[in-house]
């Protein structure tokens, strides 16, 4: 499945001692939105070429089980910046801008401000930092009755509510800092590079900083390069996949001019380079607007707004030069988003709230091929996902389906006052379960084949879901 010239598993090495205030490092995140687990050519797609984001892989660790924290763009979001499942913030689904009262008070839903952010805690231990690209975090976009990303911690943003308008190129709809920009000539994913490194230009030298680039790519409206997409016309079905092929090339050209400008100001050693997705790919002219939408899952089962693997398995592929080093082969051990928070204060010696209750675990462990261990298994629950099962768990080699109600329980864009009990008593039931180190794809239940097993899977899974349910945001 792994194309890439050596698609290297990479091992931590520690330059030094302990880690200390002295070497923490620089950190950025680069977050696709709808990028599919098998649409990069390190993932094995067989016609899109992504030789910066291979060469990433290939000096750095290139993951096959990092997962984001929701199978949909918002709550994935608000749980990536978090730490936490999305369901604790209130955020169940993709929020829609605020334009007049929802029935079911969608308009009322944003992260609120009593979350507590990456950024936040990393700006409290003395990091600079700086959000540029999609937002997507509430419904009030830029207006004081709802927090905005300088609430959460970040000292500079540029930012747009949910997807650049009209398309990625030559978007209109950017915010910088609280003020409208206007048209901005380029594409999305460049004029997010584009500011970051600005930004970074004018930063202090002397202290680190974090850096969280949200592309708009590939999401629909999907618009790319014109000489991207004539080098992708002949190896295409049609202009509309050569669009999508080419939209994906130019995300990791993006990248690459990212890590050049990190090189050019010297800012690349010591810096942790983190590239993923929100969730995993959209579904062809499922809507209107998604004819453009020829992401694709690799092997996985389903795609986005599933609650199999295809929903939110996603890339993962993290760098960081002068501290891991190349070694051998992919790594298979589970890595969430919810791990990037745990992670990130540790490396920045970053004070986390004891009463924060989290959902993620430090990853360092797997950058040296251990297993992270793990207070509790990886649980999301959708009630609006497109598959029946609306609850699932990943546990070591396990994932495990469960229906709601024997899958009787309407779909719910939103938990309110109204439908929060129907929530909280469901049974779940039609268990499903997946031996995920023989069967990627999730095509063989085995849940029949060992009943006590099984039946250890599910009340493991029942305890982690009225957990959750308890402590969810209602509205």
């Amino acid at each position: 499945m792994y194309v890439s010239i050596r698609c290297l598993v990479a091992v931590l090495f520690l330059l030094g001692s302990a880690w200390g205030a002295g070497n923490r490092p620089n950190i950025v995140v680069v977050l696709c939105d709808d990028l599919g687990y098998g649409d990069l050519e390190c993932y094995g797609h067989p016609v899109i070429k992504t030789p910066h984001l291979n060469e990433l892989a290939e000096t750095g660790v290139l993951f096959t089980d990092f997962y984001s924290t929701a199978p949909v763009c918002s709550p994935s979001r608000v749980g990536l910046l978090t730490g936490r499942s999305p369901n604790r913030a209130g955020v169940y689904d993709w929020i829609p801008e605020a334009k007049k009262r929802s029935p079911n008070r969608r308009d009322l839903v944003h992260m609120r401000s009593s979350e507590i952010t990456i950024a936040k805690l990393l700006k409290d231990a003395g990091y600079q930092t700086c959000m540029a690209g999609k937002w997507h975090c509430n419904s009030e976009f830029n207006n004081d009755r709802q927090p905005q990303p300088g609430d959460f911690g970040f000292d500079h943003w540029l930012a747009t509510q949910n997807n650049a308008a009209p398309s990625h190129r030559h978007p209109r709809n950017y915010v910088r800092n609280g003020e409208p920009v206007g048209l901005i000539e380029d594409f999305s994913c460049q004029i997010v590079v584009d500011e970051a490194i600005n930004w970074l230009e004018a930063c202090d030298r002397d202290r680190p900083f974090f850096i969280y680039a949200a592309f708009h790519e590939p999401h629909e409206p999907i618009e790319s390069p014109s000489s991207l997409v004539e080098s992708y016309a002949a190896s295409s079905k049609d202009r509309n996949e050569a669009q999508y092929f080419a939209n994906v090339a130019n995300v990791d050209a993006a990248v690459g001019r990212l890590v050049a400008g990190l090189d050019k100001l010297n800012r690349r050693d010591n810096t942790l380079i983190v590239f993923t997705s929100d969730n995993g790919p959209e579904t062809l002219n499922r809507y209107g607007g998604a004819a453009r939408s020829y992401g694709r899952p690799g092997p996985l089962r389903g795609m986005k707004l599933h609650t199999t693997d295809a929903g939110f398995r996603v890339a993962g592929i993290m760098n960081w030069r002068g501290r891991i080093q190349a070694s051998g082969k992919p790594v298979s051990t589970p890595v969430s988003a919810l791990d990037l928070l745990p992670t990130f204060c540790a490396l920045a010696n970053a004070e986390v709230p004891a009463d924060l209750v989290l959902d993620g675990e430090d990853f360092l462990p797997a950058l040296e091929g251990k297993q992270v261990v793990r207070k509790k298994p990886l649980v999301w629950a959708y009630f609006n996902a497109l598959n029946k099962a609306r609850v699932a768990m990943r546990h070591g080699q396990w994932k495990v389906l469960a229906k709601l109600n024997g899958g009787k329980l309407a779909k719910l864009q939103n938990v309110t006052n109204e439908n929060a009990r129907l929530v909280r008593d469901a049974s779940l039931t039609d268990i499903e379960l997946y031996d995920l180190s023989k069967d990627v794809g999730e095509s063989t239940n085995v849940a029949h084949q060992d009943p006590e097993r099984t039946a250890k899977l599910k009340a493991m899974l029942e305890q982690q879901y009225r957990e959750l349910v308890k402590d969810s945001h209602v509205w």
